[in-house]
Formats: C-alpha cells, structure tokens, sequence
C-alpha cells in the first residue's frame, strides 16, 4: 500500500522498474519540443520528489513529461521539429504561467472540494479537449515521417514495431512499448544509415565527447505575453488528466484518495513551475507507472522517491544526454505518429468509460464543434494576442456546455 514499505533491495528494483516505465515518454516528449533531454530528465525526478512531499507520500505517482504541452510549445516557438529549441526560453514563460494557473485550481480544490472542477469539465468536455491535443498535433507527426522514403518506412517501421510490443511482448516489457520500440527502430535505422548508406548516418562523436558527469544546460524564462495566453490554458488539461489517474490509482489501491486531490494539483503546479524555471517542459502524473503498479500490486511511494532519485542522477550525465540526441528523426516521427494518435484515442475511453451519451445534442455539439476548432487549428486574435487552436478549443468546450442547457426531451 502507498504508506507501507518494501525491504532496501526491494524498493531500489521498483524504483528502477518505475525510471524505466517513465523512460520513453518522458524522454520522447521533449524530443518533440527542442527541449535538452538532460533537463528534461533532471526535473522529472525532482517533479515527482515534490508530488511526493507535497501529497504527504500518500499518492503513488511519478511526474513526467507532459505531451499536453508540446503543440502549444510548438506554436509559440516556432519549432522546426528537429534539434535543440533555440527559442524555448519563451516557452518556459508560458510553462510556469500554466504551473501557477495549475496551482491556483489545487489551492481551491483544496480547500473548497473537487465537485466544482467536474460540473466545469464533465467527461464530454475533458475528452474533447484530449482528443484536440493528439489530432492537433497530427500534422507534425506525418511531417516528420515524410522527409523522403527510407523516413517513411523507417518510421512505418517503427510504427509497427510498437504496436507489436505493446500486444505480444511478454511480462513487463509488453508496459514498454515506446521505450522497446524505440531501441529495435533505433537498431534498424543503424543498420539502414551507418551499415547501408541508405540514408544520413547516427554521428557518435557528440557522445565520445560528452563527460559522464556535469551540470545541464539550464535555461531562464522569457515571460511573453503572447505565449503565457497560448500556453497557460493547457492548465485545464493536466487537472483532467490528473483527476483521472487519482481517481484510477484509488480504484487500484481500494483506498479514497479524493482528499489528496488538491494536494496533487498543487504538487504537480508547483513542479511544472520549478521545471520551467529551469528550462524543463511541463509535467504530469504518468499513465505508464499506473500500468506498472496494476501489475506488480506494488503502490509504496518510496519506490517513487528512488525512482526519481534514479532520473535525477540521469539528469547529470551529459553523455546520456547525447546519447538521446542522436536518436534519428523518421524514428521519433514513427514514435509520435503513434503517442499522438493514443493522445486522441484517450478521449474515446474517457467518453466511453464515463457513459458519454452522445445521443444527447448538447454533448454532441460540444465534442463536434471542440474538434473541429482543435484540428482545424482555428487561432482567436484577441487584441494584440492571438489564442491558438487548443486554446480556443479548450475555452471553447468549457463554455459551450455552460451555455447549452439539456434540451427538452421529444
């Protein structure tokens, strides 16, 4: 149980079982945005040492990087879609101004209840607005994998390699698909590249180079108006996410977790303050280490603490981080053509597992109207701000059912 404690050698092989569950996505995800791996890595293990302090060590979660934010970074950067973000510093304004907004719904979670934030975003607005956030993102997963042919069916390739780890792979290793995946694209991409001259080749030098041990390359805050406006709403989105994996985690344990809910709030607000600060992206609790626990029955939060001790040590190796980076891009496009897609598919679960009736006309305009005005990208210039398309969705969705009142019955 979360408050129960394994023996040493025990909880040091969940810990490390929980660092490599969070590996891949929390790994990829700032791929993704140009953010510096290291960092990345680094301020997930502090992240969850927070959640863990902050939550009293009774919620049993590991904070990772969040995919929720890599559109709106995306957005208000200008990414390319390949190498470090040279303009990530604006980001990080707009990271720690959705930390505080994140924050600020945890304190009065905490103190006035939760039942408020479920009468705002109710399953069929929270599902909307997921499902935005992956077909949003889809045009810079295809764009990724359609550089020239052997990208294409390098990443085709790694596509398929995932999905069969994630329904034949046995034990543990089926919870790792990304993590999995990503290795045996990586191998087949060398063999394509380095053994066959098929395509650009993986340069090793920059990790020849690298030291074992040093500082990351921080990064300060630009605070810009703009992007705090496009970034901040993603806000709304981590506490839906979060609700959901504390609501599944306490189905899990048997135990009522609902009193903690603030304090997660607060906990993962304060961490995605910390990280953008630093020049790491935003965080969130982690499905994958949910998947862990649903196997092994093993809720102890100190396994969370080692874990992130784990990723902290990670975080300052530079050679490790130069490992990551050499990580060819028709791989990591095949790798976000398949978290995108789940990103949207998440939505249907979410409407299916609450009973989203969608012979009901108010559910069924606002999920139609928040899609299309998601993934059609559809940016609100609100004086000398522009709103992008999963903002304008997010507010959208939410105001949309305020507005609409169950119609009469035929």
């Amino acid at each position: 149980m979360p408050d129960e404690r394994l023996p040493a050698g025990q909880t040091l092989v969940a810990g490390l079982q929980h660092m490599v569950a969070m590996f891949g996505s929390t790994v990829l995800a700032p791929l993704l945005m140009g953010f510096d791996a290291n960092v990345a890595v680094l301020f997930s293990g502090i992240a969850t040492l927070i959640f863990f302090f902050i939550t009293c060590g009774r919620v049993p979660s590991y904070l990772g990087s969040s995919f929720s934010f890599i559109a709106v970074v995306i957005a208000a950067t200008g990414y390319a879609g390949s190498g470090l973000n040279t303009n990530i510093a604006v980001a990080l304004g707009g990271i720690i101004a959705a930390g505080a907004v994140y924050t600020a719904i945890g304190l009065t979670v905490h103190w006035a209840g939760h039942g408020w934030v479920e009468r705002l975003m109710p399953p069929v607005v929270t599902g909307s607005v997921v499902a935005v956030i992956g077909l949003n993102l889809a045009p810079v997963a295809i764009k990724s994998v359609s550089a020239n042919p052997v990208a294409t069916w390098i990443g085709l390739f790694t596509v398929a390699i995932v999905g069969i780890v994630a329904c034949y792979a046995p034990g543990m290793a089926r919870r790792l698909p990304i993590l999995l995946g990503g290795l045996i694209a990586y191998i087949a991409y060398l063999i394509v590249a380095n053994g066959m001259s098929l395509a650009p080749p993986i340069d090793f030098s920059p990790v020849a180079q690298a030291a074992w041990f040093g500082l990351p390359q921080f990064t300060a805050p630009v605070f810009d108006a703009t992007a705090m406006v496009l970034i901040a709403p993603v806000a709304i989105v981590l506490v839906a996410e979060n609700l959901g994996h504390i609501k599944g985690i306490g189905a899990m344990t048997g135990r009522d977790l609902d009193p903690y809910l603030g304090r997660a709030f607060i906990g993962d607000g304060v961490a995605t303050m910390l990280s953008g600060a630093g020049g790491g992206p935003g965080v969130t609790t982690y499905a994958e280490n949910m998947g862990v626990m649903a196997v092994t029955r093993i809720y102890s939060t100190l396994a969370f603490v080692v874990a992130a001790l784990f990723a902290i040590l990670l975080g300052f190796s530079p050679k490790f981080g130069a490992a990551i980076h050499t990580i060819p891009g028709p791989v990591i496009g095949g790798l976000s053509v398949v978290v995108f897609g789940l990103i949207a598919a998440t939505a249907a679960r979410i409407w299916v597992v609450n009973k989203v009736d969608f012979s009901n006309v108010r559910n069924l305009i606002v999920a139609g109207v928040t899609l299309t005005v998601g993934a059609g990208d559809l940016a609100l210039k609100l004086g000398g701000f522009t709103l992008g398309g999963i903002g304008v969705a997010t507010f959208g969705a939410i105001i949309l059912y305020a507005l609409l009142r169950d119609p009469p019955a035929d």
